[in-house]
Formats: C-alpha cells, structure tokens, sequence
C-alpha cells in the first residue's frame, strides 16, 4: 500500500491508477491524515442464468404441500 499527499496524487494521477490496475492500494492523505484510498474496481457479477442448476436439484411432490401450522406460524412471525 503506498501513502501519498493530495498534491502528489493530482500531480501523478495517470502513475498511481497504473498502480492501482495492478493491483495496488493507494491512500491519499492531507498531510500525515489518511482521507481516501485507489482500489481496484471489483469485476462486475456475472448474470445469472435460468435453468443453470437443472439436474442438480430435484423437487418431489412434498414441496407443494401446504406446510404444518407450527411451521407456518414461524415463517408469519406468530408465536406457537
């Protein structure tokens, strides 16, 4: 992690954010008080998509039975 005064993070904007694409950190500071820090951009979450776990999970008759009342109550908030 590299520390750098405003001035020098204007003066050499272009040097720090090739730091920074590297993999780098760097933190800007006013004087000996660290303010803000360079970090990388984190990459963009791919998409999801539908039907990408097909074969892996298997859903029997069960599922779309009307759960127990003692159950049910949990999932409202009641209490049993």
């Amino acid at each position: 992690m590299t520390v750098v005064t405003i001035h020098y993070a204007k003066t050499n904007l272009s040097r720090l954010l090739a730091e920074v694409e590297a993999g780098g950190e760097v933190v800007i500071a006013r004087g000996k008080t660290p303010i803000g820090r360079l970090v990388p951009v984190s990459p963009t979450p791919s998409k999801r998509v539908f039907g990408s776990m097909r074969g892996q999970i298997a859903v029997d008759e069960t599922f779309f039975e009307p759960l127990p009342d003692d159950e049910l109550a949990l999932w409202e908030g009641d209490t049993v």
